[in-house]
């Protein structure tokens, strides 16, 4: 699977892991110069506190379009670490 955005590929994994419809990737597939920490915090009563990536790309931004979760509660320990997106980021084969 491929994550895109902007024209550029910011993760490549054959190791994701599919929750919720959503592909999990391994934090070590993700192209770090693209993610940017962000403050912003979600819960999710089963998996536990998301963290959030913001995406830059060639100039452009991508506010909050990653996210994942640092220490996940024991129901989603297969993801924990890893990084899932949403707002228009493509995720293929």
């Amino acid at each position: 699977m491929k994550a895109s955005w902007n024209g550029k590929v910011i993760a490549e994994s054959d190791k994701t892991i599919v929750i919720e419809g959503n592909h999990y990737f391994p934090k070590e597939s993700i192209v770090n110069d693209y993610f940017k920490p962000s403050e912003t915090h979600t819960v999710c009563h089963w998996k536990g506190t998301a963290s959030y990536y913001t995406i830059e790309v060639d100039g452009k931004t991508n506010q909050d379009a990653a996210w994942f979760y640092p220490e996940t509660s024991s129901m989603a320990k297969s993801i924990e670490g890893r990084v899932a997106f949403w707002k228009g980021i493509e995720v293929a084969p």
